[in-house]
């Protein structure tokens, strides 16, 4: 068997949750980007660049998000499986 410190299947698990924590930080900075945006559309009457911008960030946010979150409880559930086998 491999040692804990050397098993690739952990190694691309730490590296895939890296790049997942990176998405899911992007996806909540652009929310609330959005939100911030739309504050000021309300402030300025909904003006058509701000509404524009709270769409665009809206949906490239839920396009990070959607994804991050599913991988971000699997791999939380692979190193639990991992944890009660004793591996």
């Amino acid at each position: 068997m491999t040692s804990p410190a050397h098993d690739p299947v952990r190694a691309r698990r730490e590296k895939i949750a890296h790049l997942n924590l990176l998405a899911n930080r992007i996806g909540y900075l652009l929310w609330a980007f959005a939100i911030a945006c739309f504050i000021m559309a309300f402030a300025f009457g909904f003006q058509g660049p701000l509404v524009t911008a709270v769409i665009v960030l809206l949906v490239a946010g839920s396009i990070l998000l959607a994804p991050s979150i599913i991988i971000g409880y699997a791999v939380k559930a692979a190193e639990r499986d991992d944890r009660e086998k004793g591996l």
